[in-house]
């Protein structure tokens, strides 16, 4: 009982930090602004974050993440609803995001 107890008082007592990500592209990706989802339901999917703010799509696909920019909230949900999950981000996130519509520019 006290075992327990003293470990229900750590994991209050543990800091709290933000949760950052790397692309492999530069500065770490603080995830604060972004509304993640664990995905249980793909193979190739296992997290998606979206922030409406900056309209940022992040996919963890196997184990990396992919970014999307200039996505409309609407893309967002019908990602999150489609049948497959995996066969929406390739047939219309990947195409429209290689050099097209949700390409992330740097300036």
């Amino acid at each position: 009982m006290v075992r327990a107890a003293a470990l229900i008082l750590s994991l209050f007592s543990a800091p709290v930090v933000p949760e950052t990500i790397d692309l492999g592209r530069g500065a770490p990706v603080d995830l604060a602004s972004f509304e993640c989802r664990d995905i249980n339901r793909s193979t190739i999917v296992q997290r998606v974050c979206y922030s409406t703010a900056d309209r940022a799509l992040l996919v963890a696909v196997r184990g990396s993440y992919q970014r999307y920019c200039g996505v409309p909230a609407a893309t967002f949900d019908a990602l999150m609803s489609a049948p497959s999950i995996g066969i929406y981000l390739n047939r219309v996130l990947r195409i429209a995001g290689a050099d097209g519509r949700y390409a992330c520019r740097t300036s």
